[in-house]
């Protein structure tokens, strides 16, 4: 039976572009109606599309499988931004009111729209979270009704290289469907992985990808602290690739011994022999993968750390390090993330804090909660009538 209500979301990754459909249920809960994926390494790096044509022909050969299961026609989706070019930058905005002004929604508004008209060279703002606003001598995130003589608005602005929304565009421009909504991708992970009280103590949270890895720090529910980091787990088989390597059995490598942080040896003599193999097709020597693995690992981790220092919170996150994401699910992941940043509160989330049914299963293991971010985000009918 064809369904007449749903949501379809799209997300751009590197490795794939993901498609899903599904409704929402009263209790918070959603049901997964379709859901699709197709490679998108030849169209996609670091979350920029490269190649147009490229990505739009895996945009609809993805949503035509979604109509297929559905049996419905698809109107519009929504689309997440994410990729290299994201960071975060402070900005702040005062305003020299008359004698005891009471603050109005409109002067916040107006505040906002100056913070939005800064200059940007080859930039744009995609999103803004206001952090607080300085009146008097008190930061205040909600100063409607206060009177003052002066306010400052303090704003954490989203921004990314003019051309990574104009090309989803540009592709949604070659096919039928329409666009319903951007949303930023680290800010719905968050939102579907994350707990409040997570949010609200200060955390970080890290999606280890395959192209890049996003830093989004929060503290008292709000956004801190934004950055992607052009490093993930490809590079680590690109790095098993240079001992003269095939990539495929490179990543095959990678995935079944490669070890964030390996416990030191109980009898060295054994270590020096022993060799990691791909049946039939090339071993390596396990301490050379080892190494290469966990060097690696560590300057990821490392510039992981550098932003979070970056971002002024790194000894206020009392809910500590959240890691999720395709790479955070290596053996070891979070004592290598403990060793480096000396946190010792960190947390793996596989899925996210709702509670999906219906009859299609969406993989486990970190690398959907973009998707699901994005489905939850979504409000309108995305049908075709």
């Amino acid at each position: 039976m064809a369904v007449t209500d749903f949501i379809a979301a799209i997300e751009l990754g590197s490795t794939h572009i993901t498609g899903i459909a599904g409704k929402k249920n009263a209790d918070g809960s959603i049901q997964i109606l379709a859901y699709a994926n197709t490679p998108s390494s030849d169209c996609i790096k670091k979350g920029a599309i490269f190649n147009l044509d490229k990505t739009t022909q895996v945009l609809v050969s993805v949503i035509q499988k979604l109509e297929e299961d559905l049996q419905a026609s698809i109107k519009k989706v929504y689309v997440g931004i994410g990729g290299q070019s994201i960071r975060s930058t402070r900005n702040n905005v005062t305003k020299q009111l008359g004698e005891d002004t009471k603050i109005s929604q409109a002067l916040i508004e107006s505040l906002m729209e100056s913070n939005r008209e800064i200059s940007l060279i080859d930039q744009e703002i995609l999103d803004v979270e206001p952090q607080e606003y300085k009146v008097g001598n008190n930061l205040l995130t909600e100063p409607v009704g206060i009177s003052a003589d002066r306010i400052e608005g303090r704003y954490l602005n989203i921004i990314a290289h003019h051309t990574l929304k104009d090309r989803i565009t540009k592709c949604f421009n070659q096919t039928k469907y329409e666009i319903a909504d951007y949303f930023l991708s680290p800010v719905v992970t968050a939102s579907v992985v994350l707990t409040d009280s997570e949010k609200r103590s200060g955390c970080a949270l890290v999606d280890l990808g395959a192209d890049t890895t996003t830093v989004a720090v929060y503290k008292n529910n709000i956004l801190r602290h934004l950055a992607v980091i052009p490093l993930g787990s490809n590079n680590i088989t690109k790095d098993i690739c240079s001992l003269q390597i095939e990539e495929e059995d490179a990543e095959q490598l990678k995935l079944r011994y490669g070890c964030a942080l390996t416990p030191p040896a109980e009898n060295d003599e054994t270590v020096d022999e022993q060799e990691y193999s791909i049946e039939g097709k090339c071993s390596i020597a396990a301490h050379k993968l080892e190494y290469i693995v966990e060097a690696r690992v560590n300057e990821i981790i490392s510039n992981v750390w550098n932003q979070i220092m970056v971002s002024e919170y790194g000894d206020k996150l009392l809910a500590g390090l959240i890691l999720t994401g395709g790479a955070s699910n290596m053996p070891n992941m979070d004592e290598a993330f403990k060793q480096i940043t000396k946190i010792e509160k960190i947390r793996i989330a596989k899925g996210g804090n709702i509670t999906l049914n219906g009859a299609i299963e969406i993989p486990k293991d970190g690398t959907q909660n973009t998707l699901i971010g994005l489905l939850a985000e979504g409000k309108e009918n995305c049908l075709k009538v």
